[in-house]
């Protein structure tokens, strides 16, 4: 299983409540960062060329398009108004299986890891 962490050389991870930044920087050791290549930012233009993802959003159309081509399983991400959201997630499948290509599942960490109340 492939798993895929973007950010902005640690800084998202490092916001915030400095308890919880902590505990996410510590998670995250160890976990390789993925090149950008050519072809990332070029699908990443795509998708705001194409009108599926807001111009105000490119980073969050870069994740996508570094998780898709690096053939990532799983997209994790709190980001519901752009990434985690079914209805753009749909127009992005839509756009890829066009180019051959394949989205990732997208979510929220805690719906992978399911929660207490799976009982």
């Amino acid at each position: 299983m492939n798993f895929l962490f973007l950010s902005r050389s640690g800084i998202e991870c490092a916001a915030g409540d400095p308890v919880a930044a902590q505990k996410r920087l510590a998670a995250l050791e160890g976990i390789s960062v993925l090149a950008i290549t050519q072809d990332m930012i070029r699908l990443a233009k795509s998708l705001i060329e194409q009108a599926i993802i807001p111009a105000k959003a490119i980073e969050d159309a870069l994740h996508i398009a570094v998780s898709t081509l690096h053939h990532v399983d799983f997209l994790l991400t709190w980001n519901c108004r752009h990434i985690a959201n079914p209805m753009i997630q749909e127009k992005i499948a839509v756009y890829l299986e066009q180019l051959g290509l394949f989205l990732p599942i997208i979510c929220p960490p805690e719906e992978l890891l399911g929660g207490n109340d799976d009982d």
